[in-house]
């Protein structure tokens, strides 16, 4: 049976194939350099999406060394680096993309994340006062807020990470970062209700969850709250309970709910048992 769709792609790549003079020449030139420009743009997608980290560092250093005036190249690189957790080399390479004629305000915000990745917050600052502010993304909040955060300037922090969160459909992240912001200031209350809506978002946060368990045991409620969890997750969730009771002065209470992880955890809980262990010698 012969495949009429098959069977007229091959007769049009015949008719390119076996045309001549140099008009039908350069046509052939042309729909192959798409052709080509399509499969290069695939590769550098699944690169960046799918393929192992280091190996996209390779791929697309490899590519910038045959282009280095290609800044889609460049881009590429970078966020492989951030991918492959080498955010200081990624800064390097976002520094040469944001100050070429081709850099965006994305690609700023983008070098802003990878200094604070990189600890260089002053830098971090320093950029994103650079972007305009008609420019209102997500990413770009989540960053002031971090920054403000980090400068202890709690009003600025908070307006910054309302905005954000109200900018994604997806903000367990960026509420479980102003929770700890909260928690880090004493306001256990509020970082607790922020923990719990984190996990409305996204209940298997184990970050979530064990800062849920911080902020309550903050409060000395040293009872689990009612989320989404596996028997292991169980057991580390009780043992950092213990912890935070210990830390409240509260030792008996503390040892007992170290005995407690011990016997919820399914397979040996080391670090429990050192911990009680440590509490039972002094």
């Amino acid at each position: 049976m012969r495949h009429p769709v098959l069977t007229a792609l091959c007769l049009v790549g015949t008719a390119l194939l076996s045309g001549c003079g140099g008009g039908r020449d350069a046509e052939v030139d042309r729909a192959l350099k798409s052709l080509s420009a399509a499969d290069e743009s695939n590769l550098n997608e699944i690169m960046l999406t799918v393929g192992a980290p280091d190996e996209a560092v390779a791929y697309f250093r490899g590519a910038v060394e045959k282009a280095p005036d290609r800044i889609d190249l460049k881009r590429s690189l970078a966020k492989s680096l951030v991918r492959a957790q080498r955010p200081a080399e990624a800064a390097t390479v976002w520094s040469q993309v944001v100050n070429s004629h081709e850099g965006t305000n994305a690609d700023r915000v983008a070098f802003a994340d990878t200094l604070i990745r990189s600890n260089d917050w002053s830098h971090a600052e320093a950029e994103l006062s650079r972007i305009p502010p008609t420019y209102e993304t997500f990413e770009r909040y989540r960053l002031e807020a971090m920054v403000a955060d980090s400068k202890k300037q709690w009003t600025k922090a908070d307006s910054f990470y309302e905005t954000a969160t109200g900018m994604t459909t997806q903000p367990a992240g960026v509420l479980n970062n102003w929770g700890f912001s909260k928690l880090s200031r004493g306001d256990a209350a509020a970082a607790e209700r922020l923990f719990y809506e984190a996990l409305t978002y996204d209940p298997t946060s184990f970050t979530a969850k064990n800062n849920l368990v911080l902020a309550r045991g903050a409060q000395r409620k040293y009872d689990l709250p009612v989320i989404q969890m596996t028997q292991t997750e169980r057991a580390q969730l009780i043992y950092t309970l213990a912890l935070a009771a210990i830390k409240k002065g509260d030792v008996t209470v503390g040892k007992g709910l170290l005995q407690s992880a011990i016997d919820t955890h399914p397979q040996y809980f080391e670090a429990a048992v050192r911990s009680l262990e440590a509490l039972d010698a002094g």
